[in-house]
């Protein structure tokens, strides 16, 4: 199983696969998903948890194959590509971004910020370029998005420590 790095978003996906499946892959890290990609296509790995955005042009090239989507459901980018989820139940290890501040920033900013972030991602044309290259929105507001954060922090923890991932 490739990966993009120790520990990088592509590491722990196939770790949690792992974790949820009781199976065991030989893990061979490189610097970057390039590499990895690189490899996984000439067959010198087998398998790679990349992100829709980083293969997707393979795939649609039909250079890659694509198994199932790490997303909890499957994704309009790929429809007829299962999600992992339809058969290892509580799968999902969708990357994703964020925009934070300083835990003291004025309560006004921090509305006006998520006010005009919100808009944009409804915004049909960015909604539709970020669909094209495999990204789903997710507006929130900032209490949605800090308690969606713990969750995050809670369930990857338990896959690192899972693994034995320590930093270097």
């Amino acid at each position: 199983m490739a990966s993009a790095g120790i520990g990088n978003t592509t590491h722990v996906a196939g770790v949690l696969f792992m974790m949820l499946t009781g199976t065991t892959f030989i893990h061979v890290p490189y610097r970057g998903g390039a590499p990895a990609v690189a490899d996984l296509m000439a067959g010198q790995v087998q398998l790679y948890f990349d992100g829709i955005s980083g293969s997707l042009g393979y795939i649609r090239a039909g250079k890659l194959r694509a198994l199932g989507v790490t997303t909890a459901q499957r994704t309009d980018v790929l429809p007829d590509v299962p999600s992992i989820a339809e058969f290892v139940p509580g799968y999902e290890a969708g990357g994703w971004y964020g925009i934070g501040v300083p835990r003291h920033a004025p309560a006004e900013i921090v509305d006006r910020l998520n006010r005009d972030i919100n808009a944009s991602l409804a915004d049909p044309k960015l909604k539709a370029r970020l669909a094209d290259l495999g990204y789903a929105t997710m507006g929130s507001s900032p209490a949605e998005f800090g308690k969606f954060i713990e969750q995050e922090i809670d369930k990857w923890a338990k896959v690192i420590k899972f693994a034995g991932i320590k930093p270097d």
